[in-house]
């Protein structure tokens, strides 16, 4: 959502909804742990009364323990949260689960794929980043690729094979097939859906090129 007209968000949330999309993916961000900032939980409560989609709530936030009350009485249907994050991460996912909350950690581009595996029994989903946080528009890294793979043999040995890994950051016609065949499920567009008059045969055309890819 952070890169759609911030003058209409109602209609664009709208018009995301109409195109097919699968959920909303909402960044917080507080200007510290990334330099910039995002959607609080207002936002997460408007795109709650405008649409049925899910809210895919990503804080990119240094204490996300000390919001997630807000955002799951939002209506948050998931949280992620950083590994990199200045909090107690595995009584944050399980304070997200409390509240009714699906929860999801994410790691940044740097940061190895092991930093993941304390928490994949605690969450439902893993968000690799593909551009460093913090602002939309970024061309895609190709470098975390092989995290994915890592990330996904990890998941289905611990018997999880239907986690969620959702990539992140430059995801276009051209890099999406890449993250699918990596083992990613679930794809992150924000300026490449938005930027499009016709959202709709734009993400149809992400749908069929991320089917004929993954590999599980």
């Amino acid at each position: 959502m952070f890169a759609a007209d911030f003058g209409h968000l109602a209609d664009e949330i709208k018009r995301a909804e109409d195109s097919g999309a699968d959920m909303l993916h909402i960044d917080v961000m507080d200007a510290t742990f990334v330099p910039n900032l995002g959607f609080g939980p207002s936002f997460v409560a408007l795109a709650k009364k405008t649409t049925q989609l899910p809210l895919n709530v990503h804080l990119m936030m240094t204490r996300p323990d000390g919001m997630v009350k807000a955002f799951a009485d939002a209506g948050a249907d998931s949280i992620q949260i950083h590994v990199e994050a200045s909090c107690n991460v595995t009584e944050t996912l399980k304070e997200i689960r409390t509240h009714g909350v699906s929860p999801g950690i994410v790691l940044n581009p740097l940061t190895p794929y092991t930093a993941a595996l304390p928490y994949l029994s605690l969450a439902d989903e893993c968000l690799q980043m593909m551009v460093f946080p913090g602002y939309g528009g970024q061309s895609f890294m190709p470098a975390p690729l092989p995290k994915i793979r890592q990330i996904r043999e990890a998941a289905t040995a611990a018997g999880k094979s239907d986690f969620m890994i959702m990539v992140d950051g430059g995801i276009d016609r051209n890099s999406i097939g890449r993250c699918a065949e990596a083992g990613a499920n679930a794809f992150v567009a924000g300026t490449a859906l938005f930027s499009k008059q016709d959202m709709k045969t734009e993400i149809s055309q992400f749908r069929a090129l991320a089917s004929d890819a993954f590999r599980t």
